[in-house]
Parts: structure tokens; sequence; C-alpha cells
């Protein structure tokens, strides 16, 4: 089970994702309240070891300006979150960075990971961040393909069943392991990733 520790902030969160068996770590590039100025994301990066992939994530902003971002981050990754075109992907696709595509499901969702040239498909509640749980129910009718990760509502204590529920190649969490919003608590972060994987 792949597992990405978002909206990380500090070089102690780093060090407990790393320590956790973390896959990979997301930094927030634009309006959050997670979110890091491009230097300090930079820093944070460069102590994340070779084999742990580093995303830079950007929403609300045109896809140059994430590219920026996430260039001037150092990160090895940019995850586009919400409802960006294929276009933007286009745009995105001769800069030196691995892509993400998050969005959340609706009918219109191209649901196969790498249909806009993405390496990874992230599926999230309608409000990112927000800790909010969507009706899992709902991949009964619609089956992701390929490598993508589930998120939205997720932690420590109901990872598994969302794992046994949606059978995701991969999951994602950000509030789900933080004490209070923004926060990360590495105790979370070290239960998570430990159930993640017992399941």
């Amino acid at each position: 089970m792949y597992v990405k520790v978002c909206g990380v902030r500090t070089p102690g969160d780093v060090a407990a994702a790393v320590e956790a068996g973390a896959d990979a770590i997301g930094f927030v590039l634009t309006e959050s309240v997670r979110r890091l100025e491009p230097a300090a994301a930079r820093e944070l990066a460069a102590a994340v070891p070779e084999h742990i992939l580093t995303v830079g994530v950007a929403a609300g902003v045109p896809a140059a300006e994430a590219g920026r971002l996430a260039l001037a981050a150092g990160v090895r990754a940019l995850q586009l979150h919400g409802p960006y075109p294929r276009e933007a992907f286009d745009e995105l696709a001769g800069l030196p960075l691995r892509l993400v595509r998050a969005t959340s499901l609706d009918e219109t969702t191209e649901l196969t990971a790498g249909a806009y040239g993405e390496e990874l498909l992230l599926l999230d509640s309608p409000v990112a961040g927000s800790g909010a749980q969507w009706d899992l129910a709902r991949l009964n009718q619609a089956t992701p393909q390929g490598h993508w990760l589930l998120a939205g509502g997720l932690n420590p204590d109901n990872v598994a069943a969302a794992i046994a529920a949606a059978r995701p190649w991969g999951v994602d969490v950000s509030s789900g392991v933080e004490s209070t919003r923004g926060v990360k608590d590495h105790a979370r972060i070290r239960a998570f990733v430990a159930a993640a994987r017992a399941a």
C-alpha cells in the first residue's frame, strides 16, 4: 500500500513521515493553513531521502504558476489539485516533474490514472484538506484504474476499513494526522502508516 502524507510544514513533520515509512511527502504551495513558501518547502524537501517522492501541491492557480512554484520548491512531483483540464497537464509535460492529478469524484471525472499524462491519480472529498469523508459506495458504480490514491477524511482509525471498501492502490492523508488544524501529530502519522500497511 502506497502512503502519502500531505501538508507537512516542519522538520519534525518530515522526520516523522520518513521514519514511519511514507512513500511520498506533500508540501502545500498555494493558499491553505498548511501553505509553505517555496524556499521553506525547498529546505524541507532537501531533507527527504531520495526514495521518497516529494510533492508540491497547488490549487487555484494557473498551471504555469503551479509549475514555477514546484520548481522553486525543489520537489520531484507536482500535484494539481482541483478541476484542472487536460490542457493544464499538457502545459507542464516538458518540466522535470512527475505529475499527480487530484480531483473529487463526479460524473465527469476521468478515472484512469494517466489519462491526462499524470503518473498518479488522487480522489479526494469535494473540500480538499477539510477532513470530510465522502461516500465510498460511489466507487461501486465507478472503479478507478491504475495507480490511484484514496484521500478525504482518512485517519488512523478508519483507513483500514476504507482500503477494504475502496481497494485503492494507495492512500493520502493530511488533516487526519493533525492534532489541530494545520499542525501534524507525529504519533498519528506513525499510526496511520502502520494501519494502512497492515490493511
